[in-house]
């Protein structure tokens, strides 16, 4: 049976997600940023969570984990290296440990840059990885802990997975996000008509989410810093790679 996802909003930005192995009935929230609209998405579906998989220490990301605790006993997942700053948890992951829900196993993936720790979850079986804040639609997250070389090298995990991978982020950037991927690739036909598509979700009140990483690999600046033409117009043509990822993530701080 394939793993049922209810993805909803939380905070201003935030993504709430369940995951749902209908077989077994065992559901997983994937962060827990806001109590009161986990609890109505539970009442939606009738999934109650049996843990919560952490991605990273973020208040937006574990706000709700003592209080989702205390209500259905369930038990916290999240990265060892940022364990004491993630309320709750039970269980310290790191690279390639497993997590089960039901009948499907996902592998942990180290993917530090937005914080020291940020990891990801990455159901192979499935075809579904969790990125949370390391990789965005059209975008990456900020490098609150870390330099650029260490998140390109976590864009680089998460590039080697298959192509057809459907991605769940952590926030609702997209169309901010397209802005200033157009800003720095504007021939790129592909990126011109996903931007036009996100324009019209987001008119219609619609997630932008999920996305694909075929998707993310033609349009995604970060997964891009290979691209002549992106390197011709950021007057980059024979910088390293680190360097090209560096330049177009100070762009986008200062977008």
């Amino acid at each position: 049976m394939p793993l049922e996802i209810e993805q909803f909003m939380c905070r201003s930005d935030n993504f709430g997600i369940l995951v749902h192995d209908s077989e077994t009935g065992e559901t997983a929230l994937i962060d827990a940023p806001e109590e009161r609209a986990i609890l109505k998405a539970v009442e939606r579906t009738g999934w109650r969570p049996d843990m919560i998989l952490t991605t990273h220490h973020h208040p937006d990301h574990v706000e709700a984990n003592l209080a989702l605790k205390e209500r259905f006993g369930l038990t916290i997942t999240g990265p060892a290296t940022e364990a004491e700053r993630i309320p709750g948890i039970d269980r310290q992951v790191r690279e390639g440990d497993t997590v089960r829900v039901g009948a499907h196993e996902a592998i942990v993936i180290e993917t530090p840059g937005h914080t020291a720790g940020h990891i990801s979850y990455h159901f192979a079986g499935a075809g579904i990885a969790f990125t949370a804040d390391t990789l965005f639609a059209l975008g990456c997250g900020r490098l609150f802990e870390c330099k650029p070389p260490v998140m390109l090298a976590s864009l680089q995990k998460l590039a080697a997975l298959p192509l057809d991978t459907v991605i769940y982020c952590g926030h609702e950037y997209t169309e901010a996000n397209a802005r200033f991927a157009l800003s720095i690739d504007p021939t790129n036909s592909a990126l011109k008509e996903r931007a036009a598509e996100i324009g019209r979700l987001r008119a219609e009140g619609r997630p932008t989410l999920p996305t694909t990483l075929a998707v993310e690999m033609a349009t995604n600046p970060f997964l891009r810093w290979h691209d002549p033409v992106i390197r011709r117009n950021l007057g980059m043509e024979d910088a390293p790679d680190e360097a090209v990822f560096a330049e177009i993530r100070k762009r986008k701080d200062l977008s």
